[in-house]
């Protein structure tokens, strides 16, 4: 489960240095930390004094979430194809709109995956994209094998080829003329 919690990092931490100061189990030796463990400092200090009145009165209503914090930035769209513009740009390649489609067919695999709807639910955006990295291959490897499926069915049943292929050449036959549909 993609979570990470601070206190629980610095405890693991610090327990996984102190299992190698430790006997193994079973040995029943004793063990001493030296001064590898060692209160050097202890202070105590009293940071305020005060009271608090819960007075009778009445309460002043909370205006909606952005009182308590949990306002965040507006989303701002970007176009699906930067991210080909991108790629392009710092790695000098050559992929095109219709290598997009790719991109596109792996977002929309990942928004209809049960799984990764929830991490996304459940984490901000840095924790997310951790979680999202592990299994990113996965999204391409199933993306790889249902353009398999669909390129094995084309040559193989020509009743779905020609659905396939009439359908391919209304649009892409309307898209070029610019018109809104062809008459059939």
């Amino acid at each position: 489960m993609p979570y990470f919690d601070d206190g629980l990092e610095q405890l693991y931490a610090f327990l996984r240095n102190l299992a190698s100061k430790l006997p193994r189990p079973g040995e029943g030796s004793k063990f001493t930390l030296d001064d590898d463990v060692a209160l050097k400092f202890f202070r105590l200090q009293q940071v305020g004094e005060g009271t608090i009145d819960l007075s009778d009165g009445e309460a002043d209503p909370l205006k909606w979430p952005t009182d308590v914090g949990t306002a965040r930035e507006k989303d701002t769209e970007v176009a699906l194809s930067t991210l080909v513009d991108n790629l392009n740009e710092k790695f000098g390649t050559d992929f095109t709109e219709a290598d997009q489609l790719f991109f596109d067919q792996v977002r929309a695999t990942a928004e209809n995956d049960e799984k990764i709807v929830e991490a996304a639910q459940a984490n901000n955006l840095s924790n997310f994209s951790a979680f999202f990295g592990r299994i990113l291959d996965d999204l391409f490897i199933q993306r790889m094998e249902g353009n398999d499926e669909i390129f094995n069915r084309v040559l193989s049943d020509k009743q779905f080829r020609t659905a396939a292929q009439d359908h391919l050449a209304r649009e892409v036959y309307e898209r070029i003329r610019g018109e809104g549909r062809a008459e059939s």
